[in-house]
Formats: C-alpha cells, structure tokens, sequence
C-alpha cells in the first residue's frame, strides 16, 4: 500500500510543480506587460507635463502683455484727454 501512496504523493508533487511553474512563466508575462504600460502611461504623462508647463507659462506671458497694453492704453487716453483739453478750464 505504501508504493501506491508515494506514487500518489509523486503524482500530486509534480503536477503542483507544473501549475507552480505556469504561474511563475504567467506572471513573468504579466509583470513585463505591466511594466510596459508603466512605461507607456511615465511617457504620456510627461507629455502632459511639458504641455501642462508651457501652457502655464504662456498664460504668464499673456498676464503681462495684457497688464502692459491696460497700462498703455490708460497712458494713451491721459495724453489725448491733455491734448484736447481746452485751455482755460
């Protein structure tokens, strides 16, 4: 009775040896196609990055010009509001 219990145990060892064996070769795959997406969404993301940098730096740059044409316009109507004004008022 012995034998056929070892052959039993033999039997259970390596088809758990297998299974363990697929796991490990399914993971591995997983793992490098888990890698690679984490790679993919890094890349993405610094695009988005650089876009997010830029667009923030125009809308600066658009601040100032925009603070730069008030202050030119407000320059422009003192001197035409001087320019027409009637003497003697």
């Amino acid at each position: 009775m012995e034998p056929q219990e070892e052959g039993t145990a033999e039997r259970f060892f390596k088809d758990f040896g297998k299974k363990l064996d697929q796991f490990l070769g399914e993971a591995k795959d997983a793992g490098t196609r888990v890698e690679a997406d984490l790679k993919n969404k890094y890349e993405e993301l610094k695009v988005q990055a650089e876009k997010f940098k830029n667009d923030a730096e125009n809308k600066e740059r658009w601040k100032e010009v925009e603070a730069s044409l008030k202050k030119a316009g407000e320059e422009l109507e003192r001197a035409v509001k001087t320019a027409f004004k009637k003497s003697g008022s």
